[in-house]
């Protein structure tokens, strides 16, 4: 199976951003990337539930929300409503993941847990089989253009191991600093999706970019 890209709007053009989300619909492209920021988790703001349902109408690819915010329980059914396909919160900011995971289950969403760079994998240990996908950050979250932390790498690789080990059906997200080099390494080390933001929107071509990384 060929990798997942999901190209991170975040980086997008906000101005353009229609023709944006119709250059993902056309590309090679498998889902869309949603970063939510509250200023709170993490040390940026981006957008919320007006922008999404906004995409939602346009979008002909599923949407990967991923919510940095505190709380994020409270909110699982705004973001349903708004047309999130995947809702991934943080394993740092869900005091009761287990119960969070069940009520995004519970409204037909797939339930993600996205872990910092600090993060070890083996937390997520008694939960692996109720975790639709795992996003790995492979830098600290909040901003786009940081530097792909290698340490990362290695945690794709002891992902894998626990995932197989469990025989989980869990999906290996990476989301930070991606591009040809570091995706290449990321899917060998047994990642199935890369999350790609100013490597793709900032690219003179960014269509092209995609089929290249979906090549990978």
């Amino acid at each position: 199976m060929s990798v997942i890209i999901s190209p991170s709007l975040l980086s997008a053009d906000f101005l353009n951003l229609g023709q944006e989300v119709g250059m993902v619909n056309q590309s090679e492209a498998d889902w869309f990337h949603l970063d939510v920021m509250d200023g709170v988790f993490v040390p940026n703001i981006s957008y919320g539930m007006p922008i999404i349902s906004q995409i939602k109408k346009a979008a002909r690819k599923p949407l990967d929300v991923h919510l940095m915010i505190v709380q994020p329980e409270r909110y699982i059914q705004a973001f349903c409503q708004a047309g999130a396909d995947i809702l991934t919160v943080h394993l740092e900011a869900s005091i009761h993941l287990h119960r969070t995971l069940q009520e995004i289950k519970s409204m037909g969403m797939k339930a993600g847990v996205a872990l910092n760079p600090h993060t070890a994998v083996n937390q997520l240990e008694d939960i692996i089989q109720d975790i639709d996908v795992v996003l790995v950050m492979s830098v600290n979250p909040g901003f786009g253009g940081q530097s792909f932390i290698r340490h990362s790498l290695e945690k794709v690789r002891k992902l894998r191991q626990l995932i197989e080990t469990t025989h989980s059906n869990t999906i290996i997200e990476v989301d930070g600093g991606v591009n040809l080099a570091t995706g290449k390494q990321l899917v060998e080390a047994g990642a199935d999706a890369l999350v790609a933001g100013s490597f793709v929107f900032n690219s003179p071509d960014p269509a092209k970019t995609i089929k290249e990384l979906k090549a990978l």
